[in-house]
């Protein structure tokens, strides 16, 4: 409904359809999730991604509370805050500063500078990192710094190979993951043990340490 002039246009209200809860709150209050609820969770998840993504937008801080539900099990994205619009000719300077998302679903690239500028792979690797919380009940990566984050992304996903390091502008971050330990991957199937294969697969792919190696959204959402 316009005001009568444009002078007198000073507010705008926006309405919403309404979510009783977020996904936080139904991961912690449902221990009897079914295999039919993952799939419907994550393929919302994706579709959504992939329209942010279509319009060249990067979320950027995606977790579980910042994903409203209501009581038919739709989901919605909320809380843009920290999004930004990725313009090629855009200085990285200003739009990609490092210390973005949640600690426990931030992708590796985040938690040390690795590159200069970064890719939708980062909302992608939230995404399954949400997507094993919602398997499990509890948080994959419960980092307590950004070096105990790093840490148990290893140890899950193993060392990460010398061309991925050696493309980490970092060079404190660089420095750490060569000197790391040599670690082999743990098999998604004895991680995820309870979970459907092919959904283990799917999640070994959201969450490739390499961002180069993670599938946009709007391949998953064809696969899935």
């Amino acid at each position: 409904m316009l005001p009568p002039s444009r002078k007198d246009f000073k507010d705008i209200y926006v309405v919403f359809e309404l979510m009783e809860s977020d996904l936080h709150q139904v991961i912690k209050a449902n221990d009897d999730l079914t295999k039919e609820h993952y799939q419907f969770f994550l393929y919302q998840l994706l579709r959504a991604l992939k329209y942010i993504h279509t319009a060249s937008v990067y979320h950027r801080d995606l977790k579980p509370k910042n994903i409203l539900a209501n009581s038919n099990c739709k989901l919605k994205i909320c809380d843009f805050g920290l999004a930004r619009v990725a313009f090629n000719d855009t200085p990285t300077t200003v739009f990609w500063t490092d210390y973005v998302a949640t600690r426990w679903y931030r992708a590796p690239e985040l938690c040390g500078s690795f590159f200069t500028k970064y890719t939708p792979a980062i909302d992608i690797w939230s995404i399954g990192c949400i997507f094993a919380e919602v398997l499990t009940g509890k948080p994959l990566f419960p980092g307590k710094n950004v070096v105990h984050q790093l840490d148990l992304m290893t140890d899950l996903l193993g060392t990460p190979s010398m061309d991925t390091i050696s493309r980490v502008r970092n060079e404190k971050a660089r420095r750490y993951l060569s000197s790391m330990r040599k670690k082999d991957p743990v098999p998604f199937s004895q991680k995820f043990p309870n979970a459907d294969p092919l959904g283990v697969k799917l999640l070994e792919k959201l969450l490739a340490f390499d961002p180069k190696d993670r599938p946009t959204a709007e391949e998953v959402v064809l696969w899935h």
